[in-house]
């Protein structure tokens, strides 16, 4: 008995000797993630127009977020969505992504600043689900993003965000809607909840293994870094799988970034922008950080030093 009561002693003993030194470990975390919280409120405070973001490290947990509850236009953004249900109705039998589809002059989106398959020419390309789906998130083609939303059904894909318990993300309009959008029907979500799309894809919670891999495949294709604020402002060889959204006084991206075996979720989205260049600027400036961050986190030891 005496003993047991010595060994019980001595493991509290250790016990509070190692306390202090794991709080000063997660002080010194502490203080790094509050350094870093400051800088990013920096951009959002000179930025003119509104700023919010979620960034999430999928390994840890540990986040930063600005008005993550806060509804957001999407712009091209929201073509995640449409790539999920692809992806989705092709797991259930619906349809295959080798289907093919023979581009029409009557279906192609007028009023696109930057088209790609309106310069081609009436039924003479004939292409598959799965390319249209390419040319939807590597070129943000908006003819091709009209044809996939009405050959997946626009009820279908929401009914889809909603089974993933996304209550703010609405596909409301095709691309390049004017009309609809003078009706207040705009594409929308929130910080919280594309990170939640993109979280519930990456760890196989929105779609089997198989598919889970096809939607982050297309999601890394390469971008010219027109298409992708994040690739602008971070390393060349750095894996990123992301979708960027421009429309007059909003820009914003969504992505999953690979830091060392880490992922990382990064939605930035602006809005009210004053000028969008100073939107896109912002967006880079809070990608550069989080980067910056959790690569820090992933080469250091709990001391800070970097290991090789």
């Amino acid at each position: 008995m005496r003993r047991n009561l010595l060994c019980s002693v001595l493991v509290g003993v250790s016990l509070a000797a190692l306390q202090p030194e794991a709080a000063a470990q997660e002080s010194l975390q502490g203080s790094l993630h509050d350094a870093v919280q400051r800088d990013l409120e920096r951009v959002a405070g000179r930025l003119d127009g509104v700023l919010g973001y979620a960034i999430q490290d999928l390994s840890s947990g540990e986040t930063f977020t600005r008005l993550p509850d806060t509804v957001f236009p999407q712009a091209s953004s929201i073509k995640l969505t449409v790539l999920l249900e692809l992806l989705r109705q092709e797991q259930e039998g619906k349809l295959s992504l080798e289907e093919k589809h023979t581009l029409r002059r009557s279906e192609m989106t007028t009023g696109d600043p930057d088209p790609i398959l309106n310069k081609l020419g009436d039924a003479t390309v004939t292409m598959s689900l799965r390319d249209l789906a390419v040319f939807m998130i590597v070129l943000s083609d908006n003819t091709a993003t009209n044809i996939l939303i009405n050959r997946l059904g626009m009820e279908n894909i929401n009914a889809g965000i909603q089974h993933l318990g996304l209550k703010e993300t609405k596909l409301r309009r095709r691309m390049i809607d004017l009309e609809a959008a003078r009706q207040g029907n705009e594409n929308v979500s929130t910080p919280r909840e594309m990170l939640a799309l993109l979280e519930k894809v990456f760890q196989g919670d929105a779609l089997d293994a198989p598919h889970t891999q096809e939607f982050l495949r297309i999601l890394r294709l390469p971008k010219d870094t027109y298409q992708s604020d994040f690739r602008r402002a971070l390393p060349p060889d750095l894996t990123i799988a992301d979708k960027a959204g421009s429309l007059d006084a909003v820009r914003c991206d969504s992505g999953i970034i690979e830091i060392s075996g880490h992922a990382v979720v990064l939605c930035v989205m602006t809005t009210y922008l004053q000028n969008g260049a100073e939107g896109e600027r912002a967006i880079e400036d809070v990608a550069r950080l989080a980067y910056s961050y959790y690569s820090r986190l992933a080469q250091s030891s709990p001391y800070g030093r970097p290991i090789p």
